[in-house]
């Protein structure tokens, strides 16, 4: 059962983020008693990339009113998790979170590994919250009961999402550094000393600080992921992407210098800012992609190339397409309908809802468009429109991507050719922007 699901889970995750990434999963110890601690920027959607990607089997230390739900409790229980009892739920106990250490103790015991996000629920902050102290006092529970068997290792782990409110994103997900806890001489059921607890749980934040996206203001964030668009663009054609955890460290480095940048230089930096912000507004006006400001891409033989490949594949598509288009669009119109209603304004929430959303909807409207057929053309006919049906959504899912590029494409190339003088003007701008960004950095290091 948690095979199945974890497939399924899977599978879900890599049709919500066209891109996803697992970086630093050689750092994960193989074997003995593993503490995972995250960040949790994203709802139901981080333990699912954590349960689905993480290289070893993983209880998940999970609120109890998710058991309560009808759907949600059934999963959680297919994959062991553990609830937790927060002062903030309705009718939650918190003493039985006694219950709660002693059963994440035993996984450890066993060798086995559990997941905590240590903040205590998701949020879209622009850096950690404060650590709840769960994840260290088990840890030294835990580890007073195994002074003579393999360390507990506490294995940070960081989410990022390029845009975790948008479908079809990009998300990556990063092991750090494991450590190791070291016990503390406890008597049987003794709670662990405050001052060891609040010293682990510091080494703790300091280690997940190491492995998310850290700012002041969210300001920062936003100003960063235009800068790093920008640094990361390349001349070449085609264009090779870079791994999602190059653009993390890349984003790292451009955090790191953000305060120091607008403390020290203040004028440079507040020029700068308008700087990206004009460069923004005037490939947007153009309707471009600043991948697609990339010269070399525009000569003949790779126009040529591109288009008749662009050309085969949308034919192949079409038929697919206009018929997942048909039997889908109501339903990912009332996906996104009910995730905006429920999620009130909630980021961390949106993702989360629309995937659980999507799983109700979409299979209704198979099995609908099923059933219709079956009561039309018979049971055969049905079975084979509810086989088709999927499929049809994923062909119209990849045929309006592919659209989507083609016309970018088109807008560049049109750009290019009728009105180089703009385009040669966009791409002045962004190395003139490029550069200011690489001379501020060097004056930060030095």
């Amino acid at each position: 059962m948690r095979s199945f699901f974890r497939a399924l889970f899977g599978l879900i995750l890599r049709v919500f983020f066209r891109r996803i990434e697992v970086s630093g999963a050689e750092r994960v110890p193989q074997r003995g008693p593993v503490i995972f601690v995250l960040n949790h920027p994203s709802g139901l959607i981080d333990p699912a990339f954590l349960l689905c990607l993480a290289p070893r089997r993983v209880s998940l230390l999970a609120k109890a009113p998710l058991f309560r739900m009808p759907v949600i409790g059934f999963f959680c229980r297919a994959f062991e998790a553990i609830p937790v009892h927060r002062r903030q739920d309705a009718g939650s106990d918190t003493a039985q979170n006694r219950e709660t250490f002693d059963t994440a103790r035993a996984v450890l015991a066993r060798g086995g590994a559990i997941a905590i996000f240590p903040e205590g629920a998701s949020h879209s902050d622009p850096k950690l919250r404060p650590l709840k102290t769960g994840a260290a006092r088990i840890a030294f529970g835990a580890a007073g009961e195994r002074a003579e068997s393999a360390p507990i290792r506490i294995v940070p782990a960081g989410l990022y999402y390029r845009a975790k409110r948008t479908f079809r994103s990009a998300a990556l997900l990063y092991f750090g550094d494991p450590f190791v806890v070291e016990p503390v001489a406890l008597e049987p059921g003794e709670e662990p000393p405050a001052e060891p607890v609040r010293e682990l749980t510091a080494r703790i934040e300091r280690a997940l600080a190491a492995v998310t996206l850290q700012a002041e203001q969210a300001e920062a964030h936003a100003l960063v992921d235009r800068a790093q668009r920008i640094v990361s663009a390349q001349d070449e054609a085609p264009p090779s992407p870079s791994s999602l955890a190059d653009e993390f460290a890349l984003r790292r480095r451009l955090l790191a210098g953000y305060d120091a940048v607008r403390a020290q230089w203040p004028e440079r930096f507040a020029a700068l800012a308008t700087r990206i912000d004009r460069y923004e507004a005037a490939l947007s006006a153009a309707g471009l992609d600043p991948r697609q400001l990339a010269p070399g891409r525009f000569t003949l033989g790779r126009v040529a190339a591109y288009v008749g490949k662009a050309a085969l594949v949308l034919v192949l598509l079409l038929p697919a397409a206009l018929v997942g288009v048909v039997m889908q669009y109501p339903a990912y119109r009332a996906v996104g309908f009910v995730a905006t209603g429920l999620a009130k304004g909630a980021e961390d929430a949106l993702a989360s809802i629309k995937v659980l959303a999507a799983m109700l909807l979409f299979p209704l409207t198979w099995i609908g468009v099923a059933t219709l057929v079956w009561l039309w053309r018979g049971f055969e006919a049905g079975v084979l429109a509810l086989t088709i049906a999927p499929l049809a959504a994923y062909a119209a899912l990849v045929f309006f991507e592919r659209l989507d590029r083609i016309i970018g494409g088109a807008r560049a190339l049109s750009l290019f050719v009728f009105r180089r003088w703009a385009f040669l003007r966009l791409l002045a701008e962004r190395h003139a922007i490029r550069e200011e960004i690489v001379a501020l950095g060097r004056a930060v290091e030095t």
